[in-house]
């Protein structure tokens, strides 16, 4: 590690502790030649998560669509920012454990699938909009499927 001060190659490690919960370690460094003290952190480098939409484009992975989308459909429904935030994290580590990229439909059926143990109401609102219901029957199907599903026991 280079010091900011004079530039020198090599720097001494004063005091290591982890940081950002465990995410990153953060190091206390001093410069045997100017005495200059500073501060690095150390990260994990994360591959990032991209997104292939039906059209084939591709994006980045953005949690805040998902937080958006679940607190559209919770409006006035007893579910906290917590949950919500929750949820987004739940699918995020999910997606990633699939790879480096991941079909945009798949996404959806991973928020659906943990809206399932959340909030009924919140599922089905989610739902209409995530797979274009356009009639009463949609709605009857879906929530028809939610109580089959419901009805199987988690292995």
């Amino acid at each position: 590690m280079h010091c900011p001060s004079c530039r020198t190659v090599d720097t001494k490690v004063l005091d290591s502790r982890l940081s950002d919960e465990g995410a990153a370690i953060r190091r206390r460094r001093s410069c045997p030649e100017c005495s200059y003290r500073f501060t690095t952190y150390e990260r994990a480098e994360e591959i990032p998560l991209i997104v292939v939409k039906s059209d084939g484009r591709r994006e980045s992975f953005d949690r805040s669509k998902i937080v958006n989308g679940v607190r559209s459909a919770a409006k006035g429904r007893p579910v906290v920012a917590a949950q919500i935030e929750a949820l987004a994290e739940s699918v995020e580590e999910s997606a990633r454990l699939e790879g480096s990229e991941i079909a945009s439909t798949r996404v959806g059926i991973l928020v659906l699938d943990a809206l399932r143990g959340l909030d009924e109401v919140v599922y089905l609102r989610f739902a209409s909009v995530y797979k274009n219901f356009d009639a009463a029957a949609d709605f009857d199907r879906e929530l028809r499927l939610l109580q089959k599903l419901s009805s199987i026991p988690s292995a």
